[in-house]
């Protein structure tokens, strides 16, 4: 009868460690299969926040409103404030809301928003219109919603008037009769990071403006 022959030691050590390397192998093609999902899900949510900011941003401004004796708009280089209407007809109130840059704890800084409670009188707005300012100086708990947006290193406005993008002079330099502008356009600057990054530029345009045909 033929003598049966068995592996030597060699034999098994080399199986072994080709073993061991296919299991290396697949063990970095699924870490790296890992962290690519990770990075798209981050990706992805950021894509989300921001849309989802933009979006408010782009509501607050169809919703300006210019009431007697009252501004509807106002940007001093640091907040913008803005008086809007209620978007639900069976709560007919005004309300001011208020953008702005603050530092956070990491070094960093973050997009917020402000919103007063609604109100019906003159007297409320200018409490609310210097609640606005005096939240975006400090961070005092002025009575509202204070919302953190999204990481961002500066933001800058442009208001479109008479035909030209120009500086988005504040109202006092422009009297308080100053009407809407008809587009403002919005850069952001994203901080570097794994999600999102560089400059987002967002036009907008008011709803009631007209075109003149030529």
């Amino acid at each position: 009868m033929r003598r049966t022959r068995g592996f030597t030691l060699i034999e098994l050590l080399v199986a072994i460690a080709a073993m061991a390397l296919l299991a290396l192998m697949s063990w970095r093609g699924l870490d790296a299969m890992g962290r690519a999902q990770s990075q798209n899900r981050e990706r992805g949510d950021a894509v989300l926040t921001l849309q989802t900011t933009l979006a408010q941003w782009g509501a607050d401004l169809d919703a300006m409103v210019a009431l007697s004796q009252t501004l509807p708009i106002d940007w001093d280089g640091r907040v913008l404030r803005l008086t809007r209407r209620s978007t639900d007809s069976a709560t007919p109130v005004v309300y001011v809301v208020a953008w702005t840059l603050r530092p956070d704890a990491a070094g960093g800084s973050h997009w917020r928003r402000w919103q007063s409670p609604g109100f019906t009188t003159r007297a409320e707005w200018q409490q609310a219109w210097a609640g606005a300012s005096s939240w975006a100086s400090d961070g005092s708990s002025a009575t509202g919603a204070d919302v953190d947006l999204i990481p961002l290193d500066s933001w800058q406005l442009s208001y479109f008037r008479n035909g030209a993008w120009g500086p988005a002079v504040g109202a006092d330099a422009l009297g308080a009769s100053t009407p809407l502008p008809d587009g403002v356009r919005l850069v952001l600057s994203l901080p570097p990071g794994p999600a999102l990054t560089g400059l987002v530029t967002r036009d907008w345009v008011r709803p009631s403006v007209t075109v003149s045909k030529s």
